[in-house]
């Protein structure tokens, strides 16, 4: 049976490799983009079950590439999993406001992975 992919997008070495070996533990593949610039691109090739995206970016605008993702229908139905350092409530309400289903810190993505995989990928 193929593991579901999950891609992830981070430019912070921290939390984000701790997050792909996570993800690897419970059992996904992860491919990694370095910039959100690409994720609607891959996320159109590669339909992964799930994409995990640091907000903080230096490279793009996280939360209009959500947006962009959850306006194109080939990709809507991809849950979306953000994560921000800190408090950083505005960007969390952009992120929620762009289309995320699920905005945690980014010391909750990792300690509450599982959980936050499973209320991401409930099917109402």
């Amino acid at each position: 049976m193929t593991k579901p992919l999950a891609l992830v997008v981070y430019e912070n070495l921290m939390p984000g490799s701790k997050l792909v070996n996570r993800l690897h533990d419970l059992g996904y593949r992860v491919q990694t983009l370095p910039d959100a610039g690409g994720l609607a691109e891959a996320a159109q090739k590669e339909m992964p079950l799930v994409v995990l995206m640091d907000l903080f970016s230096q490279k793009s605008d996280a939360c209009a590439i959500i947006r962009q993702m959850k306006n194109n229908p080939a990709t809507s139905h991809i849950p979306v999993i953000a994560y921000a350092q800190g408090k950083e409530s505005a960007l969390r309400t952009a992120a929620q406001d762009a289309g995320a289903v699920l905005v945690a810190s980014d010391e909750a993505i990792i300690t509450q992975l599982p959980q936050l995989l499973e209320h991401a990928l409930r099917v109402d």
